[in-house]
């Protein structure tokens, strides 16, 4: 699926404002972290600062759209009180590269979003950008932009007054992505935490690792976890999960997902095995779970979702491997 929108009068003129105004915004960008060089660290203040600019002098949202610490959200951005965009905001160099770090910001921000009703979440710490939607009970991304490029990011177009009512059909190119910087031991930032978010009581993991959750709040409504606590997909979850669905697991089958929710929370798994290289198409002898993936992914039309560019790169995060029981 494509999402023709260049032919848009509201793409052209957007993208051009972004990359007319890009340069100055990295200007202004780069004046609001010198107390980052000068002391070391800077605040989640200047972070927000950042993205403000970004929002209103790169983009076309203006001043009165922004709206701050509403129902303790960071920032939510709406037109006609219409909640369109609700935004987490961390320190500068809090998310960058910390993949535990960005589903940590992502699953407190669906919480807020959750209880606000607002169906567009993004996390940034000013130094990158992550959008996704929320749609039956999961996220589906929307923009990955780094802040620091030299190269305007047209696709937060997608994040603009005309974009953000849009669906994206088309995510190539919204995975996290991109090579980690060299980690030299264990920090306060390797700490999973989740503040203002919840654990689940059984897991001991976020919402953003389950294949399907109804209610950010509400852990009873997490079903299938895939993902580590890390954010890396789980190789011996994942295929439990599948199976879950298609055929089952232990004797039992998942009935509390509702059944228009089952093309998303399959489009999921199965981008999270074509990371793993688990499909037919990447390996000369696949199980036959994925087989069966596969098959039920075209009885739906979205064979296109077996591509690993939504899911989270290898070369960013580590595969974790682990056994345990899938339950729910």
């Amino acid at each position: 699926m494509t999402d023709d929108i260049t032919s848009l009068a509201s793409y052209r003129h957007t993208t051009e404002r972004i990359t007319k105004r890009w340069s100055a915004f990295q200007d202004r960008r780069a004046q609001r972290l010198c107390q980052q060089g000068r002391y070391g660290n800077a605040s989640e203040k200047v972070a927000e600062d950042i993205v403000q600019d970004l929002f209103t002098d790169v983009l076309d949202w203006t001043v009165g759209d922004l709206n701050n610490q509403v129902e303790y959200a960071d920032l939510l951005l709406s037109r006609l009180s219409v909640k369109h965009l609700l935004i987490e905001i961390k320190r500068p160099g809090a998310l960058a590269w910390n993949r535990r770090a960005v589903d940590s910001a992502l699953a407190q921000a669906r919480g807020y979003a959750d209880r606000q009703k607002v169906r567009c979440i993004a996390v940034s710490d000013g130094s990158m950008l992550y959008a996704t939607d929320i749609a039956n009970g999961g996220c589906s991304p929307r923009v990955f932009a780094s802040l620091e490029s030299s190269a305007a990011p047209l696709e937060l177009w997608w994040l603009s007054v005309q974009g953000i009512w849009r669906r994206r059909l088309d995510t190539t190119g919204t995975a996290l992505a991109g090579e980690p910087p060299p980690r030299t031991g264990a920090g306060p930032e390797d700490r999973f935490s989740l503040p203002g978010g919840r654990l689940h009581p059984k897991y001991k993991l976020p919402c953003t690792c389950f294949a399907y959750a109804g209610d950010a709040d509400d852990p009873a409504t997490w079903k299938l976890p895939y993902r580590c606590a890390d954010g890396s997909v789980d190789v011996a979850r994942l295929p439990k999960a599948i199976q879950a669905i298609l055929s089952n697991y232990r004797g039992a089958t998942v009935r509390a997902i509702p059944e228009d929710a089952i093309p998303d929370v399959l489009s999921r798994l199965a981008r999270a095995a074509a990371n793993l290289g688990r499909l037919p198409e990447q390996c000369g002898n696949p199980a036959p779970i994925y087989e069966q993936l596969v098959a039920a992914m075209a009885q739906f039309g979205r064979v296109a979702d077996t591509s690993a560019l939504s899911e989270p790169s290898n070369a960013m995060i580590a595969v974790q491997h682990g056994s345990n029981e899938q339950g729910d």
